[in-house]
């Protein structure tokens, strides 16, 4: 078994205690989420958490990765007065703050997702498909264009083509500009790559990066 780090853990211990002096309850329309008690439940793809002071529980009671834990922990502290406005999509490498986080953002999801499946479109269909992802209803010049509403208002599009004679496989995921209202620059990348883990698993592979 791997033992957690120190740091982790401190981590989450401050996350914790500052959950505890937040009214995130008053935010739960914002955000998107229900909250029962001290309870958040918050939907992160294909799975609820329950988020509180006491720590994050997946629907099976299981505690999930360390970095799946800051984002949630983040999502509730840091949402913004009110719900922003604006449908503009942008990639990663867009936002403003983002720069420091580029190079492992793309290593970890869009080259990761070639990898993968640079040749197997069919395959990454079927696990978009598996894991909650629909048609974005874009008209583009991809093979596919799906929509992942992976936090309540914090979705992704993915656009993919695969790689033929005369290109290579294009990868590409797009947020919304608002939402670095909802999550800093570090979340955002955990995000993308929570997805692109989760959609690598779908297609039957054994496969988990994130920590």
């Amino acid at each position: 078994m791997v033992e957690r780090s120190p740091i982790f853990e401190e981590t989450v211990r401050h996350y914790r205690e500052q959950l505890a002096r937040v009214p995130y309850a008053e935010k739960a329309s914002v955000l998107g989420v229900t909250v029962e008690g001290e309870e958040a439940l918050v939907p992160l793809l294909m799975e609820t958490y329950r988020v509180s002071p006491r720590g994050i529980r997946d629907s099976r009671g299981i505690v999930p990765p360390h970095a799946l834990q800051v984002l949630l922990y983040r999502y509730l502290l840091s949402a913004p007065a009110f719900e922003p406005q604006g449908e503009d999509w942008v990639t990663y490498k867009d936002f403003k703050d983002a720069a420091p986080f580029v190079g492992g953002f793309i290593n970890n999801t869009e080259k990761a997702l070639i990898r993968r499946f640079g040749d197997k479109p069919e395959e990454l269909l079927a696990a978009c498909q598996k894991v909650g992802g629909y048609p974005a209803g874009w008209e583009l010049s991809y093979r596919i264009v799906y929509r992942f509403d992976l936090l309540p208002k914090v979705p992704l599009v993915l656009l993919f083509n695969e790689a033929d004679e005369e290109f290579p496989a294009q990868c590409t995921l797009l947020y919304q500009k608002k939402a670095q209202a909802y999550l800093d620059m570090e979340c955002l990348a955990i995000l993308g790559w929570h997805l692109t883990d989760s959609l690598i698993e779908a297609a039957g592979t054994s496969y988990r990066s994130i920590m």
